[in-house]
């Protein structure tokens, strides 16, 4: 047996034996008859029991292999029938998914043939192996809860995109996501199922019954007297809508519910491996367990958790036999999860931190030194999927028991140097979805759960009225109801310790990835986590269209936090070691990281525009204030015919590398990567797209060196290439003169923290707003149940029937509730905790001064990432939106501060010219819109430097035409609107009757106008005489046209609704026409405020434009009142049609306008008179 990897070498001479004692006690080589007895002792009979001395063979190393193979092949006998067809069971012995001939519409099968996913509209497919008579079993893992049939079903069955698996006679099936079972009707059956849970499919063929389980959990009978007899033989068989996915274990794992008495899995396990795979395991145990002390010449037992190598030849050389047949074995996924994964568990079942269990490591030792290196290759993989697959489809429990020791031995393993190693080069990312472990998934049946438990006591807000708005009036509350918010918080403190517990062992994961200390045997883990993380950010960035390639949402809000507290730990720890250096309060990423192509953004797009377009432009600007030359090369491959090539030879070549798919057409395609095998798809199609890279050669700089940039892909990338040495700055190449010389932190975290910052733009904000859903059903529901308790205390005594139905609401309500606030609780703690809102705080503070910081490099600006500002934008508002009532931004440190540069930022960029692209600039101004609305905000706006303001009113006062006006326009609105004319109200008065929309939305908070940003623009209009007309005009213009618009659509409304052959009228055209009438009175209020704020643009005579602006500014209100004022006009007929859609027309908010417009004229003119 040859020795691979790390650990002590022995030379041959080291297995001569010898019988001198004396030599023993020197070099620790055993004479005979301590070898015998310790071989015997190892190597035991079937029974555990020891012949006689007498009787037993006197065993050397020359004979042990002929005593290991008669005790392998004892009670083996199983192993000669293993490969017999079991009876009642027609097919192959491996049993995989059917993607030849069993399936309908577009599917996409996995490598293994185990796990699918939808890729139409209601596809299926069927099991390689059919059964007709016995008891058997198979298990589905649920990806995804979404609408999926599973079951049974004949060869006779015929699906198509409408009807699958139980819409057909003999097929049946469960369905959990609508609770049913199926047999060409549907009836309620079982309980819904969630992503995490196990589903097993039972037949017995001689009862004729199907039953279901879920987590283990009998659902009961489904059928009975199903068809059987001649012909008729059952396949297992799914059928799911788009993007859901499954996988299934026919029995190629052992089952996780296996204790289903009777039946068996239709792919028999191997029975012969097994039984020899568990004798070897038990020797390992005994070479653990037993000792030998050379200097008394006598066996000894030891402390088996403390046990070590130590360099013993006797002791190696017997390990060395067992390995000879344990490593083929461990290459079997059945054998690595049942036997080796359940050893490893239970020597971390005694309890302790990891590191008091160094055995493990220490049996790693063992696999590199005696296995193959391509057997522990195979290993490693197979038990990390185990341990992958086992942590993603436990149940939870009300410990977290079952992921804690899963976590647990996932962290032994990777404490292990070269297995971490060569997992994270060649597993973790690539065969794996890692990012499972650092989700924490949320129940979806709190029962199962033990949350009652947990959390007996269920409480929930009663602040809201019955409308849904926040209640004004500040209600005391009961002792009662104190008790219960009290128990209810305790509950929930109990439930965040234990998932704390979970969280800190996901952090220590990252912990050991990011480790940058072990440089032994190669590159250090942090530097190639830091390339599969780029890797596996450009896989999201680049297919944000193709959902089955895209790392679900959920995962990705979890492993942002996690990465966070990693991140910031290691940033810390640097400070603490290098003062010099910014802790991780002050963190930020500086801007040369944008262009000097040391990272990679792919195609995502920059703020100036495209990356070939600003490396053309700016190439002048990037070689006088960064040192950076752009190679020549580089400015050439950018046509399409160059794009194109570069991605065909990246696809040929990823291809070439990888084995193709299967997509269940017939054709080889990309296999999904979020399927729940948990594997991993191949690259996608735009990995390592050379047009769009700026990656660098790395070399040592001298002071002024001229940095010549050309593309350097993420796999070519070396610790020096990050860090830098020996004058190269690594990462941060091209320090423009406005940065600050001053050292930040390691290069690799700045990376790092780069890729947080892109996570949170692909997916986390959105899944942060997705959750706050369930706050929404718990105040929908508290609504719902204080509305039928005032019912039940107004029910006349008279009226049972009425009262009984009440109380039957009343439970209905009341359970929901209890349910909903226990899962609240649950989703507080795991996404909207304290600790989590401090994270995203944190995120939007890096931001800002990655923004500012960029800011100051002038053009250079332009090469910035958009999502920096979006995510800017986005953590505010969902600190503002998702994280309150449960935690308030106004306790968060530094929190006036961070909002007024946020609002500095905002004020700026809204027109910098800098920034091109059209969605971001829309964004700017949107959030800008909105924080005018709110007087914290608008505050923060007003705190800012003069200057900044003065020029933020100054570019909202540019004319209107060739720019999206309408959100300016409502901004000017927002800073007015409490000052005009009849115009403090916050819902028009005509809608005060009807029920209000959502009290949170920026239109209907509370009238905060500005007098300081009224005052700039007077100051603006006044001084500046070219703005003034210009500014008008265009509002006149604008205000024209909409009114004009308006008008016309009115006239059609009336007229399709005099029509008696088709009296309604197209929705999307109301909106519309409720839009410009919006619009127009928006325009009206700007005009007001302009003739309040300077009067004297319109009445002094000395202005060269006052005259003209004056006349149509009198047509417009004029043209205005009397198209609104007529008796039983238009107007007067539309209204009265009340029209959904059409609420906000009205006479009230154009008559106030315009009057306002008319009273200042007139007061104003009379006071120049």
């Amino acid at each position: 047996m040859t020795s691979r990897g790390a650990g002590t070498a022995f030379s041959r001479k080291n297995y001569r034996l010898s019988t001198e004692p004396e030599k023993s006690k020197v070099t620790g080589i055993v004479n005979s008859r301590l070898l015998n007895d310790y071989l015997h002792r190892i190597f035991t009979n079937a029974d555990g029991n020891q012949p006689a001395a007498a009787y037993r063979k006197h065993l050397t190393f020359q004979n042990l292999q002929e005593h290991l193979d008669r005790l392998l092949a004892e009670e083996n006998g199983s192993e000669d029938g293993q490969d017999q067809v079991v009876e009642g069971r027609l097919g192959p012995s491996v049993v995989v998914l059917d993607h030849t001939s069993g399936f309908e519409g577009l599917l996409l099968v996995d490598d293994d043939l185990l796990g699918v996913i939808g890729h139409s509209n209601f596809g299926s497919i069927r099991a390689t192996t059919c059964v007709y008579k016995g008891k058997w079993i198979y298990e589905v893992l649920i990806s995804s809860q979404g609408l999926m049939q599973i079951g049974w079903c004949t060869l006779n069955c015929r699906f198509n995109q409408e009807e699958g698996v139980g819409d057909t006679p003999d097929s049946y099936a469960y369905d959990g996501n609508r609770v049913r079972k199926w047999n060409v009707t549907t009836t309620n059956y079982g309980k819904s199922w969630a992503a995490g849970d196990i589903v097993s499919c039972l037949i017995d063929l001689d009862e004729g019954t199907i039953a279901f389980c879920l987590n283990g959990i009998s659902l009961g009978t489904a059928f009975d007297n199903i068809t059987r007899g001649a012909g008729m033989a059952y396949f297992p068989a799914i059928s799911l809508s788009f993007k859901e996915s499954v996988a299934f274990n026919f029995g190629s794992r052992p089952l996780r519910y296996p204790l289903v008495e009777g039946y068996h899995p239709l792919q028999d396990p191997p029975v012969a491996d097994l039984v020899k795979a568990r004798k070897l395991l038990g020797y390992l145990k005994n070479v653990i367990h037993i000792g030998i002390d050379v200097t008394e010449g006598k066996l000894v037992e030891k402390d088996t958790s403390m046990w070590q190598l130590q360099g013993e030849p006797t002791v190696l050389i017997t390990l060395a036999h067992i390995f000879n047949y344990f490593s083929p074995l461990m290459c079997k996924v059945y054998l690595v999860e049942d036997v080796l994964m359940t050893f490893l568990l239970s020597i971390l079942e005694r309890g302790g931190a990891v590191e008091a269990h160094p055995l493990i490591q220490q049996l790693l030792d063992l696999m590199w030194l005696l296995m193959e290196e391509y057997e522990v290759h195979e290993c490693l993989k197979q038990l990390l999927m185990s341990l992958l697959r086992a942590y993603r489809f436990s149940p939870i429990i009300p410990d977290l028991g079952l992921q804690i020791h899963y976590l647990r031995l996932t962290i032994a393993v990777l404490k292990h140097e070269k297995s971490r190693k060569y997992l994270l080069s060649n597993v973790l990312f690539d065969v794996l979805r890692s990012v499972v472990f650092f989700y924490i998934k949320s129940p979806l049946r709190v029962e199962e759960a033990g949350l009652q438990e947990l959390i007996p006591t269920t409480w929930w807000p009663n602040r809201f009225t019955k409308e849904g708005k926040e209640s004004k009036e500040v209600k005391e509350e009961s002792a009662e109801e104190r008790l219960r918010r009290r128990a209810y918080e305790r509950g929930c403190q109990r439930l965040k310790k234990r998932i704390e517990v979970v969280e800190g062992l996901q952090v220590q994961i990252l912990k050991l990835l990011l480790n940058n200390k072990d440089r032994g045997g190669g590159e250090a883990s942090r530097y190639i986590f830091l390339n599969k993380f780029r890797k596996f950010l450009q896989e999201n960035a680049s297919n944000r269209g193709n959902l089955t390639v895209l790392c679900p949402p959920e995962y990705m809000v979890c492993f942002l936090h996690r990465l966070i507290a990693t991140l910031r730990f290691f940033w810390d720890g640097h400070k603490a070691k290098t003062p010099a250096a910014l802790s991780s309060e002050e963190a930020y990423v500086p801007p040369q990281l944008f262009y000097n192509g040391k990272v990679d953004y792919f195609d995502l797009q920059r703020l100036g525009g495209l990356l070939s377009h600003l490396k053309k432009t700016l190439k002048d600007d990037l070689a006088a204030k960064a040192n950076v030359l752009i190679d020549p090369a580089e400015l050439q491959a950018v046509t399409m015919d160059d794009l194109d090539e570069d991605e065909e030879s990246a696809t040929s070549a990823a291809q070439s590398q990888r084995p193709s798919a299967t997509l269940a057409i017939g054709g080889a395609l990309a296999r999904p990567g979020w399927l729940s095998s948990p594997t991993l798809g191949r690259a996608n199609r735009f990995l390592s797209t050379a047009a769009v890279s700026l990656m660098n050669p790395r070399r040592p700089l001298g002071t002024l060196e001229k940095i010549k940039v050309r593309t350097l892909s993420v796999e070519q990338r070396t610790e020096e290439d990050i860090e830098g040495s020996h004058g190269n700055e690594g990462l941060l190449l091209g320090r423009p003169p406005e940065e600050p010389d001053q050292p930040i932190t390691e290069n690799s975290l700045l990376e790092v923290l780069d890729g947080i910052v892109m996570m949170y733009n692909l997916s986390v904000h959105q899944q942060l707003g997705k959750m706050v859903g369930v706050s929404d059903d718990v105040n929908e529901y508290a609504m719902a149940l204080k509305d039928t308790e005032e019912k039940i205390s107004r029910c006349p005594k008279r009226r049972r029937d009425i009262h009984e139905e009440l109380l039957k609401s009343q439970k209905v309500f009341s359970e929901k509730l209890n349910h909903l606030s226990r899962r609240l609780a649950w989703i507080n703690v795991t996404i909207y905790s304290k600790e989590k809102m401090q994270d995203i705080y944190w995120l939007l503070r890096v931001c800002i001064r990655t923004i500012e910081h960029g800011d100051r490099t002038g053009s250079l600006f332009a090469f910035m990432p958009e999502f920096y500002l979006s995510v800017a934008m986005n953590s505010y508002s969902a600190l503002k939106n998702y994280f309150s009532p449960v935690n308030s931004m106004e306790e968060l440190p530094g929190y006036e501060e961070t909002l007024m540069r946020l609002a500095a930022i905002l004020a700026k960029h809204f027109a910098d010219s800098r920034i091109v692209g059209t969605d971001i600039r829309d964004s700017l101004m949107q959030a800008l819109a909105s924080y005018v609305c709110y007087p914290h905000s608008l505050r923060a706006v007003e705190r800012i430097p003069e200057e900044q303001r003065i020029s933020m009113m100054k570019n909202l006062l540019a004319p209107y035409e060739q720019r999206p006006w309408a959100q300016t326009n409502w901004i000017l609105v927002r800073l007015w609107r409490g000052c005009g004319f009849g115009y403090r109200y916050t819902r028009l008065p005509h809608l005060l009757k009807t029920k209000p929309e959502d009290a949170s939305l920026p239109s209907l908070q509370k009238p905060c106008p500005s007098t300081l940003l009224q005052r700039h623009m007077a100051d603006l209009l006044r001084s500046d005489r070219d703005l003034a007309p210009s500014f008008l005009n265009s509002v006149l213009n604008q205000l024209n046209w909409a009114f004009s618009e308006f008008i016309g659509m009115i006239q059609e409304i009336q007229q399709a609704a005099e029509r008696l052959e088709r009296n309604f009228v197209d929705s999307r055209q109301l909106k519309v026409c409720a839009t410009c009438f919006d619009l127009s009175v928006s325009l009206l209020r700007v005009l007001e405020m302009t003739v309040t704020l300077a009067p004297e643009i319109f009445l002094d005579w000395n202005r060269p434009s006052s005259e003209l602006l004056l006349r149509r500014l009198a047509q417009v209100s004029s043209f205005s009142r009397v198209r609104v004022t007529a008796e039983r006009n238009l107007f007067d007929r539309v209204v009265n049609l009340r029209l959904p859609g059409l609420e906000s027309v009205d006479h009230y908010p154009i008559l106030v306008a315009v009057t306002g417009i008319l009273v200042r004229l007139l007061v104003d003119t009379d006071v120049q008179g």
